[in-house]
């Protein structure tokens, strides 16, 4: 099933990605009143945990500056209710979804398919341990296909996140740690560079790439060591297999018949950047 899962995260990651890369979502967001990108992002995406202080929302997310968190939370819920935010973020990543799929695949009995098997998947895993997918599952499922689709594969998505940062923490790898194994990953030199922790002051970057370097981890150019790299694949495989869980509820006729229907899918979010 490790394979399944990581086939999975491949065509369903795109459908996520419309949330953050296209226009309509944060313009949603803008139009409730949030002030920011990140204002609508922090309420949006935490708002399934209900009202919970900054500090549990730093928690769940992982791999936030100290203190990112409590720059949007709960002051972005103050005068929007977080349940609005969360409706505008499903009207506005479907929107983006019609727009790039166009009309006759947004409207075929394939996707209607592969809404209803994505549900069936994201419904159907245990929820102990997993905070931001049981966040999600909160949430009333769509009856629109499109956005169906996106809310099952914004289930699985948090679902694999809760285990990737299961797999994260077993590794001893923080939040900034993570990113700059994931710059070195992508071949970003220096990773620092990054452009999710390029803007961290140069204190706390020096001292997240010496604590790397004291564990092996990257070497005095602060590239990849062997151990390094077996360190990040080792968290990449625990991942996976933390994700199998939601397709077991599937036959292998269903995720056959699930791979296939969503590969055009994925092919033209690709080819359109999910923008």
């Amino acid at each position: 099933m490790t394979h399944t899962a990581r086939r999975m995260f491949e065509l369903l990651e795109p459908i996520c990605l419309v949330t953050f890369f296209a226009d309509e979502c944060n313009e949603e967001l803008a139009a409730l009143g949030h002030r920011t990108y990140w204002d609508g992002y922090f309420a949006s995406r935490a708002a399934p945990l209900g009202r919970v202080p900054a500090q549990v929302v730093h928690a769940a997310f992982y791999n936030f500056a100290d203190g990112e968190a409590a720059r949007h939370i709960p002051s972005a819920w103050e005068t929007i209710p977080p349940e609005a935010s969360v409706a505008a973020r499903e009207r506005g990543s479907a929107a983006s979804l019609r727009r790039i799929l166009g009309g006759e695949p947004a409207g075929s009995a394939g996707l209607v398919r592969a809404a209803d098997l994505t549900t069936k998947a994201a419904t159907s895993a245990p929820t102990e341990g997993r905070v931001m997918y049981a966040g999600m599952r909160t949430v009333p499922v769509p009856s629109d296909p499109v956005a169906r689709l996106w809310h099952a594969a914004t289930m699985l998505r948090e679902h694999r996140g809760d285990g990737h940062i299961a797999a994260l923490v077993g590794a001893g790898i923080g939040g900034t740690e993570a990113h700059i194994l994931s710059a070195l990953e992508q071949g970003i030199h220096p990773p620092e560079s990054f452009g999710r922790v390029h803007h961290l002051p140069k204190e706390r970057l020096t001292e997240v790439m010496d604590g790397l370097r004291e564990r092996g981890l990257v070497d005095a150019e602060g590239r990849f060591t062997d151990a390094g790299r077996e360190t990040r694949q080792r968290v990449e495989d625990l991942t996976d297999e933390l994700a199998a869980a939601p397709y077991e509820a599937l036959s292998p006729a269903e995720l056959d018949e699930l791979v296939a229907e969503l590969e055009p899918i994925t092919a033209r979010l690709v080819a359109a950047g999910s923008r």
